[in-house]
């Protein structure tokens, strides 16, 4: 396990990187344990694009947490960080970590999954956060069923996510708007001279959603 502390808008948050998560089928490490670059830009963004001052924020494919930690920073009154069964030992260890066990709780959520108490137990959330998450086009219909459900049709629920521009993230993307009926603008990314030239900040909006959204450059 490595620890790193990262700074975003004044505000010191300690990640702990596990090294030893593997998939039990596969065998295989889960990436999701580590810290990336896509959730460094989208905390970063996060900062300077939205007031978090008593929203609740709901983290997708959390991995080790920083963007939904960042919000909790930030002044979200409550977040909950998702990802699957193996990872979430890593998010109570940051949560734990950063002392912020009275606002941001940790919860299974399998994207796609017809266990629907998974999501009516964690209610309405103003924003949804991911990153690094358009990297299997296969995945999107899961994705895209959770968001769904989780945006509702009574509210509007923000949607944003920073992903690493991959070979499949059009694909990805594509996918999201083609066979899910998503809206995806890609975001200005204004941080210091703008993202790194391989990463994009896209808002997602429901189809539920389409007459009344937020985009975070207006």
């Amino acid at each position: 396990m490595s620890t790193r502390e990262i700074e975003i808008a004044g505000n010191s948050i300690i990640i702990q990187e596990l090294d030893n998560v593997c998939d039990s089928v596969t065998g295989r490490p889960l990436t999701g344990a580590w810290l990336w670059d896509s959730a460094l830009i989208l905390a970063q963004f996060m900062s300077t694009h939205f007031d978090f001052q008593n929203k609740s924020v709901l983290e997708l494919g959390a991995g080790a947490g920083l963007p939904g930690l960042t919000a909790a920073r930030l002044g979200a009154t409550r977040v909950v960080l998702t990802d699957v069964k193996p990872l979430l030992p890593g998010l109570i260890n940051n949560v734990e970590a950063n002392g912020l066990g009275d606002r941001v709780e940790v919860r299974e959520v399998v994207w796609g999954s017809d266990d629907l108490s998974q999501l009516s137990e964690l209610g309405e959330f103003d924003m949804v956060i991911m990153s690094d998450v358009f990297y299997d086009p296969e995945e999107m219909v899961g994705l895209g069923k959770t968001l769904k459900r989780v945006c509702g049709t009574g509210r509007h629920t923000v949607v944003w996510a920073v992903s690493e521009v991959r070979t499949r993230t059009g694909d990805c993307l594509h996918e999201l708007i083609m066979s899910q009926g998503f809206r995806v603008i890609e975001l200005t990314c204004q941080l210091g001279g703008g993202c790194p030239e391989a990463f994009a900040v896209y808002e997602l909006i429901p189809p539920m959603h389409e007459e009344n959204f937020h985009v975070a450059n207006t």
